[in-house]
């Protein structure tokens, strides 16, 4: 809500470009995701939300599917330029980069309870509608393929006794647990209590390269 009161604020007025208003409209869509699930939200609840008129709404998705996949495409887009911009400011070694993604995957931007909502809602529709795997499946891939060459990398380069692609695999299913796990936990500072669970597992897997505090050194 606080981002759709934002996006108000830069264009409210009649005269918003049209790209304030559907970026008004995806916001308010992953508000209703995250707040009524899937199957509850509405185009009614989405024009509420963002302030606006259900005409408005027709006007720029003129079906709730192309809401919801244009609001699931731009969750995809944010979530895959996020940790890519992570990684090109990331250190050379393959464990600051590795931690680069780690540690990206916990920030703010990207992981709220909001957003992970949002996610989850569009993962449980995922396996009947096929325009959804494709846009979460190629996000995973793309990820998931990064992970498994810099674990290949610090497998080779410390000479550790494990296949790096179940370790991959198996750092990726923990990142998305911990998601889950954040979405679930209403303490205080979890973000950062997670993430240092996260530090933990490599520094576990990889002791030659990591602590609990992050990568050692500079190799």
């Amino acid at each position: 809500m606080a981002a759709t009161l934002a996006l108000k604020a830069q264009g409210g007025g009649r005269k918003a470009s049209k790209e304030v208003r559907r970026q008004q409209l995806i916001e308010a869509t992953i508000d209703s995701l995250a707040k009524r699930g899937y199957a509850e939200t509405t185009l009614a609840d989405v024009a509420d939300g963002a302030g606006l008129s259900r005409g408005i709404v027709n006007f720029h998705f003129d079906s709730k599917e192309k809401l919801l996949v244009e609001s699931l495409r731009y969750l995809a887009d944010e979530y895959g330029n996020h940790w890519r911009a992570a990684l090109a400011k990331a250190g050379s070694s393959p464990a600051e980069r590795l931690w680069a993604l780690v540690a990206a995957d916990f920030d703010r931007k990207v992981c709220s309870r909001r957003k992970i909502a949002a996610w989850c809602a569009f993962w449980g529709e995922a396996e009947s509608r096929p325009t959804y795997q494709a846009l979460c499946g190629s996000r995973d891939e793309q990820y998931q393929q990064t992970i498994v060459e810099l674990c290949k990398a610090i497998v080779a380069e410390g000479g550790y006794d494990a296949d790096p692609v179940h370790l991959a695999h198996g750092l990726d299913a923990l990142l998305e647990g911990l998601w889950l796990r954040l979405l679930m936990d209403q303490a205080k500072q979890v973000r950062e209590r997670l993430r240092a669970c996260a530090a933990a597992h490599l520094a576990a897997v990889f002791p030659r390269h990591f602590s609990a505090e992050g990568p050692i050194g500079s190799r």
